[in-house]
């Protein structure tokens, strides 16, 4: 049974960082549909296949349009809604960072906001959405961001713009939202925006309904939290449906909201933030409620780390999608679901995952586990706490190839092993994700997460040598 007025549950690909390969998309997209999933909601920045004046936003791993149309008629196969989501407002760095859109930045020099003020972009705007349009057929929604548009008033056209008395922040800031929604309107009569509801929280109900955008418009509310508050929800609800929106959405988090480098899901978390967000569903009607967006950040922003990769967080999205599904969380549902991922022990409270289960990408979580653990622990515990490295092969030592011959054979046996071992875990994990992901992803988890202790250890192990051969 669907819960409350969720029946809508789109599962949020944030394709900004670590895009799985087209192929590995196509053996999850059923699996999210057994595990309770009713469509998608597609972040596809810069890995769209933009053409033309666009093509500099199109990154070197973009899908092709070959791809994406095999990947939206699979969807379509398996009764998955697709939602895509362009940003037109704030989060514009993969745009606004390319020199050729560098002037329509609201600020010279942060790329993150784009300029409201100017006729060129809403053109560009415009162009990104009729692109992505151009793909999708069918579409109901269509995701037009919004969120987090910081600097917004703070460039030169916007102070002057803010001047002229009648004229506010909370204005400006609508009449964007307005002219893309509008746009869209005219362009495409049939499909309703979505937005972020993070700009409007804090804008006065009359504000908002003179605006014109709750006509236009469906809201977003999004929150991550654990401890939800779910009266203040209800409160917003309620205040969003006397402004004039028709329906709102809800957007939890199945992973990527929990630090900004974090490398594996506490489910926990997650499956908390769920229920809360099913409490606030049960108190409001409905006929106001659209659905929810599971989101799965990959990273905070265009230029911050990759956070969970997609597969690590898998029985993550499994434990919540079951959930709202069946209106809770209980060991029928956790049973399902270990069934469902060939887990035969689901930990939600811990970090560790260390059975193996039948996902596609669950070997990724095993060994992305074994790493995140043990990795930096193991070679700390040699470096830094193991005595005949700390007292007789010191940076002091290791710089003047100065070794003690009996100490030697403390600990050199014990460190050749440790590296071998980790050796052979991380050409496992690099072959596990070379199926998954491209190179460039690959290369930055490696250099991220790996490369640090890996090549402190390795050094270790070659200065010993160098010692031993000046001592012969």
């Amino acid at each position: 049974m669907a819960a409350g007025g969720l029946r809508q549950r789109l599962v949020h690909l944030d394709l900004k960082g670590a895009p799985p390969r087209a192929a590995y998309l196509r053996q999850v997209l059923p699996l999210l549909r057994t595990l309770g999933a009713t469509g998608l909601l597609l972040e596809y920045e810069d890995t769209f296949p933009y053409t033309g004046p666009l093509e500099p936003l199109r990154a070197p791993h973009a899908y092709s349009r070959q791809e994406l149309q095999e990947l939206l008629g699979l969807a379509k196969e398996q009764g998955l809604e697709v939602v895509p989501l362009v940003q037109s407002f704030g989060h514009m760095e993969f745009v606004l960072k390319h020199k050729e859109f560098a002037h329509l930045r609201e600020m010279r020099m942060f790329p993150n906001t784009l300029n409201p003020h100017k006729e060129e972009s809403r053109v560009l705007v415009k162009a990104m959405i009729d692109h992505v349009m151009a793909l999708h057929e069918d579409l109901k929604w269509f995701h037009i961001g919004c969120d987090e548009v910081y600097y917004l008033g703070e460039g030169e056209e916007s102070k002057q713009w803010l001047q002229q008395e009648e004229n506010t922040l909370e204005k400006l800031c609508l009449s964007h939202i307005k002219a893309v929604a509008s746009c869209m309107a005219s362009s495409y009569p049939t499909v309703t925006p979505i937005v972020w509801d993070d700009m409007l929280r804090g804008i006065s109900e009359e504000t908002l309904a003179e605006s014109g955008v709750p006509q236009l418009v469906q809201p977003m509310i999004w929150d991550y939290a654990a401890d939800l508050d779910v009266e203040s929800k209800v409160l917003l609800v309620e205040k969003y449906r006397r402004c004039g929106f028709s329906k709102v959405w809800f957007a939890s988090a199945f992973k990527g909201a929990t630090g900004v480098n974090q490398s594996l899901t506490l489910i926990g978390h997650h499956l908390q933030n769920h229920l809360q967000w099913l409490k606030v569903a049960s108190s409001t009607p409905t006929d106001v409620l659209q659905g929810i967006a599971l989101t799965g950040w990959q990273r905070y922003d265009h230029f911050s780390v990759l956070c969970e990769l997609f597969p690590v967080a898998i029985p993550s999205l499994a434990v919540c999608l079951q959930a709202l599904e069946n209106g809770g969380y209980s060991e029928t549902v956790k049973e399902n679901v270990e069934k469902l991922l060939g887990m035969p022990n689901l930990e939600i409270d811990t970090f560790m995952s260390t059975s193996l289960g039948t996902f596609p990408g669950s070997t990724i979580l095993s060994l992305v586990t074994q790493v995140s653990f043990y990795l930096k622990s193991s070679v700390d515990e040699l470096l830094e706490r193991n005595r005949y490295v700390t007292g007789w092969f010191s940076p002091y030592h290791r710089k003047r190839k100065i070794i003690h011959p009996i100490i030697m054979h403390h600990f050199q046996p014990d460190a050749i092993s440790l590296l071998s071992k980790w050796n052979a875990v991380v050409q496992d994990l690099q072959v596990a994700m070379e199926q998954v992901f491209h190179n460039s992803t690959v290369e930055e988890w490696m250099e991220e997460n790996v490369h640090p202790s890996l090549q402190k250890l390795q050094q270790v192990v070659d200065d010993l040598e160098k010692a031993i051969k000046a001592q012969t």
